[in-house]
């Protein structure tokens, strides 16, 4: 089946907010007198922010409500969107705004594919809202990674088969779900964390369209 569009997650692929991500939680959790590392945050990749503030939660052994639950999760996110307001375009990985002109020449949609909801506001602070054809993001879905839910509807946003898409994903879950999806995933990091992508690149640095299907077809 022909490749069509490529379906981006967010934190860790287009922009790195994973270190605001962990100042918010480190902020909560030391509120909570619980432990919180940056191993910890790394295991949060990709999942949803009540999914994240359950294993916080948990690993203190610590039992609340859900009005609890929710004010925490709120206080959270209202540190995480401050620490954004610090962004710029600068934060962009390397190599995506590239890539992303080397996919339009190619005629390939463009569509974003995340749990967080706050995808609108990173992308508008690094300049690159308007270069996505479909934003979806954690506002719009109610099942977290590595439930395919987010890049299905990217799919049916676009008005493509879910084969008809390939993913872009720095987490195990965020892969997951794509392949639970019908998806064919390039991993953008670690090999040896993003070993079930059907191909891993370091960086965007130096890639280009021609370049990811030549590893596809030849995984």
């Amino acid at each position: 089946m022909i490749m069509k569009a490529c379906i981006f997650d967010l934190d860790g692929v287009i922009v790195d907010t994973a270190k605001y991500h962990f100042l918010a939680w480190k902020k909560l959790a030391d509120q909570l007198g619980v432990n919180f590392t940056y191993a910890d945050n790394e295991r949060l990749k990709g999942v949803s922010r009540m999914e994240s503030l359950e294993t916080i939660l948990k690993s203190g052994n610590i039992t609340l409500g859900e009005q609890e639950k929710e004010e925490l999760a709120a206080k959270k996110n209202n540190w995480f969107v401050e620490y954004l307001d610090n962004m710029s375009a600068n934060e962009t990985l390397p190599g995506v705004v590239s890539f992303l002109d080397d996919l339009d020449n190619n005629r390939i949609w463009k569509a974003i594919g995340s749990a967080s909801k706050n995808a609108v506001l990173a992308l508008r602070k690094i300049g690159l809202e308007d270069r996505f054809d479909l934003i979806i993001d954690g506002t719009m879905v109610s099942r977290a990674k590595p439930d395919p839910e987010v890049f299905l509807k990217a799919a049916t946003g676009l008005g493509l088969a879910p084969g008809q898409c390939l993913v872009f994903e720095d987490a195990h879950a965020g892969i997951q779900a794509a392949h639970n999806g019908k998806m064919k995933c390039v991993g953008v990091g670690n090999p040896d964390i993003l070993g079930e992508a059907d191909v891993v690149i370091d960086s965007f640095s130096n890639i280009n369209w021609k370049t990811i299907l030549k590893l596809l077809n030849t995984r």
